[in-house]
């Protein structure tokens, strides 16, 4: 068995993030931390790497700048290191490609001196140790039937891919969320005239509309969508200032009818929505596709896919039309999701929820698991808090300065640990 202090599971931007300020901050406590990556490789949106895609998000908030911007492990100091600066600098953009985005993941992955990274270690389960005092710590399973001791854990591990009912009995040969498409893509023949439907109308899909069509140039293309058409997201420097990590305090201590409201009238600067430069190249394309009346490819909208049938041959999907109530077939081969991802709890966090106990799984200001009984213990949950943390809380905005408050809280604790147990209205820190 390994044992180490802390266990980050998850090598994504939060738990880099977390990686970085441990080292800046803690590294008595960087030593022994230990992060674990279930792929073969650090990669960001590796589904959707496309090579002209860029990020939705300017290179400030990268994994350190707005917590320390003096750090060696910033963007900036990235493009310097590989020779690209001028270049970057050149382009005049805030956004860099997406693809360059996630070299500078891998770069600071392997930048790292003090945190341990494991590739290809995935945790299957988690459940609490206990000694005589109450809850000591975690014990966390991987795929291999090895285990892991921790008495810090911090869980970065994302939302999971989300699968409307009606498609969920597809084969898997026959259904890919955007999480999967360019592994899916690289063994389809580039040349068979594949019938494709792609679903849903935010950004993923909208780059796996645009994508298919150079990768599979031969293919019949549906994108399928229920809203009445491609939507922008709202992007104002007004509602941008609700991505702050200044924010988040305000929003934790909002009232829940204040949260919702906060959350309801922000949803579509980051979902069900598209960059809004993305918005007019696509209908610059829809436009040249009528004016030249080409047949490859359409956009559906107003439309439910109300069930869906596969045999070893097709997939038919019955589509109903909203405004007029008719019903329609479509026969195609291959089906994209691109349908975000699910609002509940990953099921490795909600394992670990029902190994407490816990009636809900929630956490404090810090982050940090709310346990219900004593603990000399800590779990922190990462990317999963947009009900009390914000509509920053699962994107890049926030990482940096909450990794900070993730491991000055874990040195507090190691000062003052006790027994006493964390409840929603106690300090956090016992």
């Amino acid at each position: 068995m390994t044992e180490v202090e802390l266990l980050a599971i998850g090598a994504g931007p939060s738990n880099l993030a977390l990686a970085v300020a441990l080292e800046e901050i803690a590294p008595d406590l960087a030593r022994n931390s230990l992060m674990i990556e279930r792929e073969a490789q650090v990669e960001w949106q590796p589904g959707l790497l496309l090579p002209w895609a860029k990020s939705q998000v300017s290179f400030l908030k990268d994994l350190v700048t707005l917590r320390n911007p003096q750090s060696e492990f910033s963007f900036l100091n990235y493009l310097h290191s590989v020779g690209r600066l001028d270049e970057f600098i050149n382009m005049a953009s805030f956004e860099p490609y997406r693809v360059e985005i996630s070299h500078y993941f891998q770069w600071a992955a392997s930048s790292l001196t003090k945190v341990q990274l494991r590739l290809n270690c995935a945790a299957t389960s988690v459940e609490p140790r206990y000694d005589t005092g109450g809850i000591c710590g975690w014990l966390t399973r991987l795929a291999d039937g090895s285990e892991i001791s921790s008495r810090y854990l911090v869980m970065g591990i994302g939302r999971e891919p989300h699968v409307p009912a009606v498609l969920a009995h597809l084969p898997a040969s026959r259904l890919a969320h955007s999480t999967r498409y360019r592994a899916v893509v690289a063994g389809l023949d580039r040349s068979f005239p594949y019938r494709i439907a792609i679903v849903g109308s935010a950004q993923s899909a909208a780059e796996m509309y645009r994508a298919l069509q150079d990768d599979l140039p031969s293919s019949q293309l549906n994108w399928l969508m229920r809203s009445i058409g491609i939507g922008a997201y709202d992007k104002t420097k007004f509602t941008n200032e609700l991505f702050y990590p200044s924010v988040v305090d305000d929003f934790f201590a909002a009232s829940p009818a204040a949260r919702q409201q906060l959350l309801r009238e922000m949803r579509h600067t980051n979902y069900s929505g598209v960059e809004p430069p993305f918005v007019d190249d696509l209908y610059c394309e829809t436009y040249l596709d009528r004016l030249t009346k080409q047949t490859r490819k359409r956009i559906v909208t107003m439309t439910d896919i109300a069930a869906a049938d596969a045999t070893d041959e097709e997939v038919t999907l019955e589509l109903s039309d909203r405004m007029t109530g008719s019903s329609t077939e479509l026969r195609v081969d291959l089906i994209f999701l691109g349908t975000g991802f699910a609002g509940e709890m990953p099921s490795l966090i909600c394992q670990l929820g029902d190994a407490l106990g816990l009636s809900q799984v929630q956490v404090s200001r810090q982050y940090r698991l709310i346990i219900d009984s004593p603990s000399t213990a800590a779990c922190y949950l990462q990317g999963v808090n947009e009900a009390t943390h914000g509509i920053a809380d699962t994107l890049l905005s926030v990482i940096a300065c909450r990794a900070g408050e993730i491991v000055t809280d874990i040195m507090d604790h190691r000062a003052r640990s006790g027994t006493a147990p964390l409840t929603a209205d106690s300090d956090p820190t016992p």
